[in-house]
């Protein structure tokens, strides 16, 4: 399983520590990635890993598309 986000695409980086002597090291920034479990269109659920800023991006829109649909079921 790879450290990667199917949604955004954000992988892992690599760089370098730097002590105080300047002595450089190789290291890597893993993405911060979360289980979750979406529903699809069809009811489905289905567990994947997303990162944080992906997960956020998620619950904001499904937020959204709750208070829309709630919207338009009070006007009728």
């Amino acid at each position: 399983m790879s450290r990667k986000c199917p949604i955004t695409g954000k992988g892992p980086m690599s760089g370098k520590n730097v002590s105080h002597s300047m002595r450089h090291t190789c290291r890597r920034w893993n993405v911060n990635l979360q289980t979750t479990t979406i529903t699809d269109a069809n009811g489905n659920k289905k567990r994947i890993r997303v990162s944080a800023a992906a997960l956020r991006t998620l619950r904001k829109n499904n937020a959204k598309a709750a208070a829309k649909a709630a919207e338009t079921s009070a006007a009728e």
